[in-house]
């Protein structure tokens, strides 16, 4: 049984991380930089440890200083929440070298599904189909334009180290090809030191499709359902769904448990998401998250399952409380990420928040660190709250939706709120009918 969890974050999902383990009864340690001292998530915590300075790779990314703080508070776990060394395999190795538990999966998966083509070569291997492309990296210019040749543009160039959109490019003739490949591998070795790229077949118009999984140390996995992920900017989520309005149920029954199965066969356990591309009737798998989500909450508010709950006691060796067979449906949720960028710039925007106010009713969630007169500090993800909202369906989930963002204040500082706003009256947001290009097309429309 855990006792005490260092959450190795900040922001929300601290707060998320910290919630959960008060209600498990486990003691909270958050750590902070100098620029968080007045943090919620360091206000909420039993206890607080300084780990450096504000800019990231001499606090939060400093693994000697995360895991001293956790030796000298006494926790037994750490908990990486999502970003920073949450999908860091060495990571996750030195904590368990140290006699703490990682709350996530072994450094091994982590990776695994780290390296890209790993990663589609496992799932291949477990049946589950792949989005057709290069069988590992490409590293000669000469043999990739060849490949490229031979599969047809567009073509997308991929980082194997990598994710997030950092170190993807889309080569749509071949007179740009090698400029799309060279500009993919010196970001991806830029964001990831690791310059390797691979070739995938670009798809015209899919949508980003992602399966929720929860695995124990028993072999037990069950899936949770999907989440649409396909509003994004520049490969960045913006808006998430549960569930999609394109798979029937009988084929994410079916689809799904063979998800599930083939997790198992690793011997996987703790959260994970597999995303996949879906176009013409079809799911094609590209990559496996081995952390908690930020969207994650769309999917606890329609199936009544704490994911992070789940995800604490499986590290600590208990089995899962909830069989496949449990998992229930229940409405239409949405997601609005609340960064700290201007609506018609996306400069992201740090500042004091005042005159916060923060909406309610029937169905509606906040997960956000925010509070009247903090101050949000320019050296992180701009991501600062998420609206969460539930309904029967998805129409009166949007009508929910539109109340709770117009009841939002946030002032002080830029926010997406008034992007949210516009995309709840988009004719093509309402009949749910986006890909993952749609803001791409119509930004300018929509603003």
């Amino acid at each position: 049984m855990i006792k005490k969890v260092l959450i190795a974050n900040r922001g929300e999902i601290a707060v998320r991380i910290l919630r959960a383990c008060k209600d498990l009864g486990i003691q909270t340690v958050a750590i902070h930089s100098t620029a968080d001292a007045d943090a919620m998530h360091v206000r909420l915590a039993d206890e607080s440890v300084c780990v450096g300075p504000p800019q990231p790779r001499e606090s939060y990314l400093n693994i000697p200083s995360v895991i001293s703080a956790a030796c000298v508070s006494g926790a037994d776990a750490i908990h990486p929440g999502y970003g920073f060394l949450s999908e860091n395999s060495t990571f996750s190795h030195m904590v368990e070298e140290h006699g703490l538990i990682f709350i996530g999966p072994k450094a091994d998966h982590i990776a695994m599904m780290g390296d890209k083509i790993m990663a589609k070569k496992t799932f291949t291997r477990l049946g589950l189909p792949v989005v057709p492309g290069s069988d590992g990296t490409v590293s000669n210019i000469t043999k990739a334009l060849k490949m490229a040749d031979e599969m047809g543009y567009p073509v997308l160039i991929k980082a194997a180290g990598g994710g997030g959109g950092r170190g993807m490019k889309i080569a749509r003739s071949r007179s740009d090809f090698t400029e799309a490949y060279e500009t993919a591998r010196r970001e991806a070795g830029i964001a990831f030191g690791n310059d390797r790229v691979y070739l995938e077949k670009y798809l015209a118009a899919p949508r980003h499709i992602e399966f929720q999984i929860i695995a124990d140390k028993f072999g037990n996995c069950v899936h949770l359902g999907e989440r649409d992920c396909s509003l994004q900017r520049r490969n960045q989520k913006v808006w998430e769904e549960a569930l999609s309005t394109v798979l029937t149920p009988e084929f994410r029954n079916s689809f799904g448990r063979k998800i599930a199965a083939a997790v198992g066969k690793l011997g996987y356990f703790g959260v994970g998401t597999l995303e996949f591309l879906y176009e013409n009737g079809e799911l094609y798998f590209i990559e496996m998250n081995t952390r908690i989500q930020v969207e994650h909450p769309v999917t606890e508010v329609i199936t009544g399952t704490d994911i992070v709950r789940e995800q604490i006691l499986a590290a600590g060796g208990d089995k899962l409380s909830i069989s496949q067979d449990d998992v229930q449906f229940n409405g239409h949720a949405i997601e609005c990420r609340i960064n700290a960028e201007n609506s018609d710039t996306f400069i992201p925007s740090a500042g004091t928040v005042v005159n916060y106010h923060c909406p309610g009713g029937p169905g509606v969630r906040v997960d956000s660190a925010l509070y009247d007169g903090c101050k949000v500090p320019p050296y992180y993800d701009s991501l600062i709250a998420k609206l969460i909202v539930r309904a029967n369906d998805r129409q009166q989930c949007l009508a929910c939706l539109r109340r709770a963002l117009g009841e939002y204040v946030i002032d002080g500082i830029d926010t997406l709120i008034p992007l949210h706003l516009k995309l709840t009256d988009h004719p093509d947001v309402i009949a749910g009918n986006f890909d993952i290009h749609f803001l791409e097309r119509i930004y300018e429309t929509v603003l």
